[in-house]
């Protein structure tokens, strides 16, 4: 089983960020837009249960994800299954059979995304710096994970941002801070 291991910090000044991550020797990848279509299941709120399922839309490929509930109180670790959708056809197949299993639509995510990857500790973490419509900047500090070595990868993740002196992890997705009244900036 796969889990993703994340910390999410809003960001006051995003050229000094990418500065600090260039000297710890970042490789950046391309910047993309994504749409993220978000979903609500039939029989349990997902709101309550801290899942997600999405379709995702990025540099013309598609997927959905399951996200499940978070597992610890430090970050923000939960297992994640994450299938690759074919062409539009193919997205516009899962909506349609996401609403014909009940799933209800709740909202759609559009955020830019510049992402990279930074090697630490032998560890390959994939850094992503989102620019989110209506909510702003943040960076997400990720690194996959099996059972066997999350304490590790949560280890990993925190000293990274850390050495970024990142401050204030926000340990709810994007949709979240979107429907919730006030958000951090």
């Amino acid at each position: 089983m796969q889990y993703e291991v994340e910390q999410k910090y809003a960001v006051p000044d995003r050229v000094m960020l990418e500065l600090q991550l260039d000297k710890l020797g970042i490789v950046w990848g391309e910047t993309v837009q994504q749409r993220d279509a978000y979903y609500n299941h039939p029989a349990r709120d997902f709101a309550q249960t801290d899942e997600a399922i999405r379709i995702r839309t990025s540099a013309g490929k598609h997927c959905i994800t399951y996200k499940g509930p978070r597992i610890d109180q430090t970050t923000k670790t939960r297992q994640e299954i994450e299938l690759p959708l074919g062409p539009p056809a193919t997205s516009d197949a899962a909506e349609q059979l996401l609403a014909a299993l009940g799933f209800t639509y709740v909202a759609v995510v559009e955020k830019t995304r510049r992402t990279g990857t930074l090697p630490w500790q032998n560890q390959p973490l994939t850094i992503a710096i989102d620019e989110v419509a209506g909510l702003g900047t943040y960076i997400e500090i990720e690194l996959m994970a099996s059972e066997e070595s999350l304490s590790v990868a949560q280890d990993v993740v925190q000293q990274v941002a850390s050495k970024l002196q990142l401050q204030g992890s926000i340990r709810v997705g994007y949709l979240d801070l979107l429907l919730s009244d006030s958000h951090p900036q």
